[in-house]
């Protein structure tokens, strides 16, 4: 039985099934098993092909990504999806919609015309992404026992959050379940693009009884207010004046992510002292782990996403394997234990 991961590729242009057939063929651990150029053939070859991976368009005639994916969920569940997007405010919306209803990720389509250029940029978004999507299934569960309880209440002033792969469905199963009176400021690093970062707080904000917004640079940090990073900027706060501001910078990525959750991590650190709780959510890599550190070296604490619960089990293994998780929580604990630490019952 091979061990190659199995992609069907789902898309009404042919020069882009090409273009990600081409891309693909490249990779000895990729094997192509089907294409299609709409959401009706895909759900027919999915059954038929039992896919590991489905690349899947947003936009396409007969049946669109988004129609399919709901069914491709139902039928063929262990299937992960990775959808394809325009990079407008439509393709923005409809892909936050998508990674809603249970997408694994999103890879946007290139705007450049340079055909090399989107041949790259395909390839440095999508092949990580695949073989993300199937690692864990091969990797060995981390096995822990069951932290006690370390953190105490009333103690923290702010949240920070970081997240990366699974993030608006991990983000909306927990805004969902704050309560109105949670009067703390959150400030949130998802690692998206521009345009996707404003959707996916617009989606949040009419979930929630919290206001969420993407973060302006030069605000004041509010209490009941949850501040998601622009894509493209790394989000820090700052003390002026008296007052804790927000600043948006373009400055270099971290742990080849702008914006970092470290970045934000160091600076709240800094401004907050002791008084600041992180939470790590799921994603890939590992980014958020020195900062946390920093959070724990100031006074601050620090809760990990089980392994059970994340989609992907990257960043929350990173901070846990590196001994600074003080709670060990699954997604359905966390909205609980974020009430009672900050008194919200």
């Amino acid at each position: 039985m091979s061990d190659k991961i199995r992609v069907l590729i789902v898309d009404d242009s042919a020069i882009m099934r090409k273009l990600i057939t081409d891309i693909l063929k490249k990779d000895p651990q990729i094997e192509i098993v089907g294409q299609a150029d709409n959401g009706k053939k895909a759900i027919e070859l999915a059954r038929l092909l039992k896919p590991d991976v489905i690349t899947l368009d947003i936009e396409m005639p007969v049946m669109d990504g988004l129609t399919a994916l709901k069914y491709l969920k139902k039928e063929i569940p262990s299937a992960k999806v990775i959808m394809f997007s325009s990079l407008t405010q439509e393709g923005a919306k409809a892909t936050i919609e998508a990674l809603s209803l249970g997408a694994f990720d999103f890879v946007p389509k290139p705007s450049t015309k340079s055909f090399l250029e989107s041949v790259k940029k395909i390839e440095e978004e999508l092949l990580p992404k695949i073989k993300g999507a199937t690692e864990q299934l091969k990797r060995k569960p981390l096995t822990l026992p069951k932290l006690p309880t370390r953190i105490r209440s009333g103690l923290y002033r702010v949240l920070g959050i970081g997240v990366s792969t699974g993030g608006p469905q991990t983000l909306s199963e927990i805004f969902k379940n704050l309560p109105s009176n949670f009067q703390i400021p959150i400030l949130i690093v998802q690692h998206m693009p521009p345009l996707f970062t404003k959707q996916l707080a617009d989606r949040l904000d009419k979930i929630s009884p919290l206001t969420v917004k993407e973060a302006e640079d030069g605000e004041p940090v509010k209490e009941g207010v949850a501040y998601i990073a622009p894509g493209d900027y790394h989000m820090i706060v700052r003390k002026e004046n008296n007052t804790k501001v927000i600043r948006l910078h373009q400055g270099p990525p971290k742990n080849n992510c702008r914006p970092s959750v470290d970045v934000l991590f160091e600076s709240l650190a800094e401004v907050y002292n002791g008084t600041c709780l992180a939470l790590i959510l799921t994603g890939m890599g590992r980014d958020g782990a020195d900062g946390a550190r920093l959070i724990k070296q100031k006074g601050g604490a620090v809760i990990a996403q089980d392994a059970e619960s994340s989609i992907v089990f990257g960043m929350p293994r990173a901070v846990i394997e590196s001994g600074l998780a003080d709670e060990i929580l699954s997604l359905s604990e966390i909205p609980k234990r974020l009430k009672e630490i900050f008194r919200c019952l």
